[in-house]
């Protein structure tokens, strides 16, 4: 997103703004704009220890999209309340052409949310062009679906425990 900087930057939007990428998600965090990332094949390779969830959901991520995931991290990301998403086949954030500036809306989520369920993501760019991009929810079980609606392993185990 910062051209001619490699790693660590970013831009906060809508004011551009150059900043670390921690200071960007907790001013978005204050603003409470939820955010996702998008990524390519094999998301979170070398990355399955449940720490890089964890960082990922502390930053205030709430939904990954991506061409495929690395099979640990997608379940690591469920456990810390993370929705790992996945675009169809043939389709990536490079060929919708996404900058980074874009509002995404998830269509779906609230309601009947079923393991490998196709959602809808509803991406509005800067000049307020519309995209409609189908995704496939990568919750695969109904356990993990358990866990996801109660915003992670830890808060599940907690309200079993509770109850």
């Amino acid at each position: 997103m910062v051209p001619g900087v490699e790693g660590g930057v970013t831009i906060h939007y809508p004011d551009g703004a150059q900043m670390p990428i921690y200071d960007a998600a907790m001013r978005y965090k204050t603003e409470n704009v939820p955010l996702v990332v998008f990524a390519g094949k094999e998301y979170g390779t070398g990355s399955s220890r449940d720490w890089a969830a964890k960082g990922t959901a502390l930053l205030g991520i709430r939904a990954v999209v991506v061409q495929s995931f690395e099979r640990i991290h997608r379940s690591n990301l469920i456990g810390m309340g993370v929705i790992p998403l996945c675009f169809e086949e043939g389709t990536s954030w490079q060929s919708l052409g996404l900058k980074g500036s874009e509002q995404v809306t998830i269509r779906g989520l609230h309601g009947e949310l079923k393991p490998r369920q196709r959602l809808m993501a509803e991406i509005v760019a800067a000049d307020g062009a519309l995209k409609r991009v189908p995704l496939i929810c990568r919750i695969d079980t109904v356990d993990e679906l358990d866990y996801f609606k109660n915003g992670g392993i830890l808060q599940y185990v907690l309200r079993h425990l509770a109850a």
